[in-house]
């Protein structure tokens, strides 16, 4: 029996290799002669980088590069074996955890490290960069990556702004003389897992703004400057962002980039399948086991499992889910293509204790999997 595991993570608890590790300790108890394949998987968030590092046999890169509020951070990158790819989490260098709650200043963070981790990939030889853009300290409209990149972001007296979003209220033109002709070549990919558009009341700044320090005044006054920065992309590019679907990750990153860079948006666990070769794995395969922390009715918006059980659903597989907790209804799951949904629950625990035994309970459970399977 040819059998696939490709689990996300189980956040708090097992990395995804570690859950395939343990599925695996658990088939071969079964079937001590499955061939199994370990494809760990990510959701464009937090463990990308080291699925793409696992998966394509490349290094991990580490720069100093400026954090939210300009000070030096250390923050890694990953380049593919070849050179030619990179996958860059925003997070890295500009995400929320590198503030302390009593430094978050929403309207004057911003993205420019992120730029400089991509500005290096590029230098190195990345013509096909993957930005995974979870996790933001930031609502500047991704104006502080594009700087680092050879944007300006001028106001009416042809000076340039400040950073963050809350300076883009009096941004009158951008001008992107000053890209690299290596940037306008290369091919930027966006991972995001919201719809939030770029302005408005599901907006950047409505939605995620008081996460990253925002008061009710600040909100409004950065959602007037993202908009005061669509017109002005729209103006310039032709591309009307306000309302596009997914254009306000990352406090409008996306957004940003899609408009300066022609960035291509996308769901992030389906780019991270087709970086770390998930379709191809599957070709052959005779059952497919997936996971996460929790399984419930949110599974199927894109979520890692939903993406590796339409994968197997397209090629008539069977698709088992193992997560710490389930909660139904699974219809659109099950829709999907799922075929059962198992918790790793054996009997009442705490969280920290369920967390703390995750490894050897996915084992178990694996294990009665495939003694189903192959009765």
């Amino acid at each position: 029996m040819r059998i696939v595991v490709a689990p996300d993570s189980f956040k708090g608890g097992l990395s995804a290799p570690d859950v395939c590790a343990a599925v695996e300790t658990g088939v071969r108890r079964a079937l001590p002669g499955a061939a199994v394949t370990a494809v760990p998987m990510a959701d464009g968030g937090e463990g990308t980088l080291d699925c793409f590092l696992r998966a394509r046999g490349g290094r991990e890169i580490v720069r100093t590069v400026a954090g939210p509020l300009g000070r030096p951070v250390e923050a890694r990158y990953a380049l593919a074996g070849d050179g030619r790819s990179a996958v860059v989490e925003l997070a890295a260098a500009s995400g929320l955890p590198l503030l302390a709650e009593d430094e978050r200043e929403p309207a004057r963070a911003d993205t420019t490290g992120t730029g400089e981790l991509i500005a290096d990939a590029v230098a190195r030889g990345a013509r096909d960069v993957l930005v995974c853009v979870g996790g933001s300290a930031t609502t500047d409209g991704g104006t502080g990556l594009l700087r680092a990149l050879g944007v300006r972001f001028t106001g009416a007296d042809g000076a340039e702004l400040p950073p963050g979003g809350g300076a883009l209220a009096g941004l009158a033109a951008i001008d992107d003389s000053g890209v690299p002709e290596v940037v306008r070549e290369t091919r930027f990919r966006v991972a995001c897992d919201v719809t939030n558009p770029f302005v408005g009341p599901s907006g950047a700044a409505a939605v995620f703004g008081p996460q990253k320090g925002a008061t009710p005044a600040q909100v409004r006054e950065l959602d007037a400057a993202l908009a005061r920065l669509a017109d002005v992309l729209a103006d310039r590019y032709g591309v009307r962002v306000h309302d596009l679907l997914g254009a306000g990750a990352a406090g409008g990153t996306c957004g940003g980039m899609v408009a300066v860079l022609g960035a291509e948006p996308a769901r992030g666990a389906e780019l991270v399948a087709e970086l770390v070769g998930l379709p191809a794995a599957l070709d052959g395969a005779d059952l497919v086991i997936t996971g996460e922390g929790r399984l419930d009715g949110q599974s199927a918006g894109g979520k890692a499992v939903s993406v590796v059980t339409g994968l197997a659903r397209d090629r008539g597989l069977p698709v088992v889910a193992l997560a710490g907790s389930v909660a139904g209804p699974l219809d659109d799951m099950y829709a999907l293509g799922l075929t059962a949904a198992f918790s790793l629950a054996d009997g009442p625990r705490t969280l920290g204790e369920l967390i703390g035994a995750a490894g050897p309970l996915l084992a178990d459970l694996a294990e009665q999997v495939v003694r189903l399977r192959a009765a």
